[in-house]
């Protein structure tokens, strides 16, 4: 019997591109949707720092076709200090010259998948911020379930990429809607298993991001501040412009310390059709939560 905090989307796309981290200047994708990827679609549609994700599973209705694309790209990235220039001096910014043929631009090849379409199944667990009973895992499915119906999102979600724009629709059982679509589709599901070989899981550990976070209120943001004035008493005044700059830049504006990127990859294998990512079943980390 399945947990009953399980929410599952159906998604699709024309284009999708779930990039393999050894070849990130010329893209090439993984052959189906890796479990990050399903996290930022969900996170897209709804997410509060009170609730995460836990991907269970991706089930893969259309598997797509390889298609290659050459694209104009640029070689550059625009630095914070080039963007707090511009806005105070825009004159004394030099801009990336992107485009075909430009001084900062280049083609670049993309293997990439066409006509996608996979069924995503998480599991909605509450952060330790959660303050009960106003919290709830009930509050949080129902939430869910009437964006996604609604076809509601906070951003509009991509298949990789944010270009590849992913449309998205609820389903009450990922089972019977995968049964469902392979009909529609004069297909069956696929059988036995395939060995996918090493993926990507995460950047984040799911462990570090089950904490949530809390934006810091005023009061705390002030205090924050006065404290670090304080810490400046008899420092010598070009220092101080130094340290200014340094916190300015470092500050923390919320109760969560930076997550720093950590990738994390399984032995990922398709059974059925299904692609099984749980973290606490792929992974060896323990997942907190509730």
């Amino acid at each position: 019997m399945n947990p009953p905090n399980l929410v599952t989307l159906r998604v699709w796309g024309d284009f999708a591109c779930f990039t393999r981290p050894e070849m990130k200047v010329e893209r090439v994708s993984y052959p189906v949707m890796t479990p990050s990827a399903a996290r930022g679609i969900l996170e897209a549609v709804f997410w509060e720092p009170q609730m995460f994700y836990l991907i269970d599973s991706i089930r893969v209705v259309k598997r797509g076709r390889w298609i290659s694309i050459r694209r104009n790209e640029v070689t550059k990235v625009v630095s914070l200090d080039s963007a707090k220039t511009w806005m105070h001096s825009p004159e004394k910014t030099t801009h990336v010259q992107a485009g075909g043929g430009a001084a900062d631009g280049t083609q670049r090849n993309m293997l990439a998948l066409q006509d996608v379409e996979y069924l995503i199944t998480a599991e909605v667990r509450l952060t330790p911020l959660a303050q009960p009973p106003r919290d709830n895992l009930g509050k949080y499915l129902r939430e869910i379930e009437g964006r996604a119906r609604a076809g509601k999102c906070f951003h509009r979600p991509g298949l990789g990429m944010r270009e590849f724009a992913a449309d998205f629709e609820w389903e009450p059982d990922a089972d019977a809607a995968h049964t469902r679509r392979s009909a529609e589709l004069g297909q069956p599901v696929v059988r036995g298993e395939e060995p996918l070989g090493l993926m990507l899981y995460d950047v984040f550990d799911p462990q570090a991001r089950s904490a949530g976070f809390r934006w810091l209120r005023d009061d705390e943001f002030a205090e924050q501040t006065a404290d670090f004035e304080q810490s400046l008493a008899g420092v010598k005044k070009g220092q101080q412009t130094r340290r200014r700059k340094e916190f300015a830049a470092d500050r923390l504006r919320s109760n969560a310390p930076p997550l720093k990127p950590q990738p994390l990859f399984f032995d990922a294998r398709l059974r059925d059709g299904r692609l099984d990512c749980h973290p606490e079943r792929v992974l060896t980390s323990n997942i907190g939560g509730n």
